[in-house]
């Protein structure tokens, strides 16, 4: 047994025989590209009995239920918190992860049974969550070495035979980023894979080596070879590109499917295979679509990679070549334009990689803070992004996880914004309410957990009772999104504090400032979340009463103001 400190790039899972192994892809200290193979960890999920069911003749019935394709391994009585309050559960533990959805339609249709529980979180999720692991992170584990699997492109294999854990370590490993962008001739219109060739295949990597891959003709067969090889090579740690998850990579795999060119570019020997919340994921590598990242700037209307690299300094549009992907038949077809359509080709992927330095420093603190990976964790809406994060501190606050259902879409009143006062105006002040929705949750112990719903009789005297629309919350004890939010804010004041010891252009201050901006984004969409019909703790009047208690203090504050002789000029949400 030997130990080993490896930084966690993607984490999937594959059933060998009758065995789930997790795989969890990444980068050791010494450089080395490897992946650690976890056989220990079983699949399970929870059963919530109604409050009079016999708990010993429920396992029994259970335990008819056996599938002799995955058998139940354990049935557990364990105490957790549901909502806050304390239920015994029922532990399903077995063997073959794509049997747990089967198992849970089964028994959810006992009499003693009100829900079965954290059935539909995906097996490897269910590894991150329960580990506390961290992609994008460092961690330690007691692990031995073994074969490597064929067909695997790594240097070593090993695996988990005692803990694994994360560590602190401020340095990241020297990661390997391959930038790509493809060209499509389509003299018909929109690019059909069955019709259209790929003329041109434009990359450029964290060494700053160009390359372009080019048709001879229309003949794109070479074009695929030679890339696939390129990537298989040069052995990126992340590939990323400009829309490639909604084009670039479909119409790749698409195509090589119609010439007869795999397009096995995974460290696993497989091809790019379309994954959760849209995504396209490469096994062993980080596919990362920055468009999923562009789409967060409201600043940009149009999002083309042209006007995001212009707007974020990466490439100015009035020093590259724009050509409308309409014209690219033109470009390619005269052998006057086509130099300058090749010039337009690689400026696409030169600014691709522009933005991924700008973006993935955020996304990797996004991912390690969530536990998504850093291929979903821009796919990923920021619900979900919320949402995960929240499940990761369920596990941890012992609370069930809530199943998600499918609601109906419902509004809700919002913030207060106030007509601006036309003209230009002198001697302006701004007040700004910092981290308003937060602080008004942490203050009223605001959460789905804390609500009071209208049959439960609980005095005046002990809740909170939001303005307006009189919604009420416990004020004790603590419910888990105060106590979500108070450590967010906390670690994320920590962490502005550490950022002043370094210099603003070291690798520490450039971690650590956006390592305290994932922390904001996560604690100010926090009270969207619950106003979220697709959010497993929706709650409604949460969402509401946040809003109405926001309403509040604007009012308030607009009074005083008054009352002092300033004249309100504009507000909007949390600021005046």
């Amino acid at each position: 047994m030997v130990k080993i400190r490896f930084f966690i790039i993607d984490v999937n899972y594959q059933v060998v025989g009758r065995e789930p192994h997790i795989l969890l892809w990444g980068i050791t200290d010494r450089g080395e590209r490897v992946v650690v193979r976890e056989t220990r960890f079983r699949p399970y999920f929870y059963i919530l009995p109604r409050e009079n069911a016999n708990l010993d003749k429920l396992i029994e019935r259970i335990r008819r239920l056996q599938n002799p394709k995955s058998p139940i391994i354990r049935l557990d009585v364990v105490e957790k918190k549901y909502y806050g309050r304390p239920r015994k559960v029922i532990k399903l533990t077995t063997l073959i992860p794509d049997q747990v959805p089967k198992y849970r339609d089964e028994i959810k249709k006992l009499p003693e049974v009100e829900a079965c529980l954290e059935a539909d979180i995906r097996f490897y999720m269910r590894y991150i969550i329960d580990y506390g692991l961290q992609p994008c992170s460092w961690h330690e584990a007691e692990v031995e070495e073994v074969r490597k699997t064929p067909g695997f492109r790594v240097d070593k294999e090993y695996r988990l035979v005692g803990y694994i854990k994360p560590v602190e370590m401020v340095q990241r490993p020297k990661l390997k980023i391959l930038a790509f962008d493809i060209e499509v001739y389509n003299p018909l219109g929109n690019p059909v894979a069955v019709r259209d060739p790929v003329i041109i295949i434009s990359t450029v990597n964290s060494e700053g080596e160009r390359r372009q891959f080019i048709a001879k003709d229309r003949d794109d067969r070479e074009v695929l070879r030679s890339f696939v090889n390129y990537v298989l090579e040069y052995d990126p740690d992340i590939i990323v590109g400009y829309n490639s998850n909604r084009f670039d990579w479909p119409y790749l795999v698409d195509r090589g499917k119609y010439v007869g060119v795999r397009i096995s570019v995974a460290r696993n020997g497989g091809e790019p295979a379309q994954s959760v919340h849209g995504h396209i994921s490469i096994v062993g590598r980080a596919n990362v679509d920055l468009y999923d990242f562009a789409e967060e700037i409201p600043e940009v209307k149009v999002k083309t990679l042209e006007n995001v690299a212009d707007y974020l300094g990466v490439m100015p549009k009035d020093k590259r070549v724009i050509i409308h992907w309409t014209e690219i038949p033109e470009y390619w077809d005269n052998p006057g334009k086509r130099p300058i359509f090749l010039k337009y080709a690689m400026q696409d992927a030169e600014s691709t990689y522009g933005l991924a330095e700008k973006f993935l420093p955020f996304a990797m603190q996004l991912s390690s803070l969530t536990g998504l990976t850093l291929d979903q964790v821009g796919a990923a809406s920021v619900g979900y992004r919320v949402e995960w994060f929240l499940m990761r501190e369920a596990y941890k606050a012992n609370e069930l996880i809530p199943n998600r259902v499918e609601r109906a879409y419902e509004t809700y009143r919002g913030a207060i914004v106030l007509e601006p006062k036309r003209g230009i105006h002198e001697n302006v002040a701004v007040l700004d309410f910092s981290s308003m929705y937060p602080n008004i949750m942490i203050k009223y112990n605001v959460g789905p957990d804390t609500y009071v719903k209208e049959y439960e009789n609980i005095p005046d005297s002990e809740c909170w009772i939001a303005p307006e629309v009189k919604h009420k919350f416990r004020k004790n004890p603590p419910g888990f999104f105060k106590r979500v939010l108070t450590m967010l804010i906390t670690l994320r004041k920590e962490v502005r504090k550490l950022m002043k010891n370094y210099p603003p252009d070291s690798p520490e201050y450039r971690l650590y400032d956006e390592r305290q901006k994932a922390l904001k984004i996560l604690a100010n969409a926090m009270y969207g979340y619950m106003g979220w019909t697709g959010a497993r703790w929706y709650c409604k009047p949460a969402a509401e009463a946040v809003t109405a208690w926001g309403r509040e203090t604007i009012r308030k504050a607009i009074a005083i103001a008054k009352e002092l002789g300033l004249e309100v000029i504009y507000g909007d949400t949390d600021s005046l």
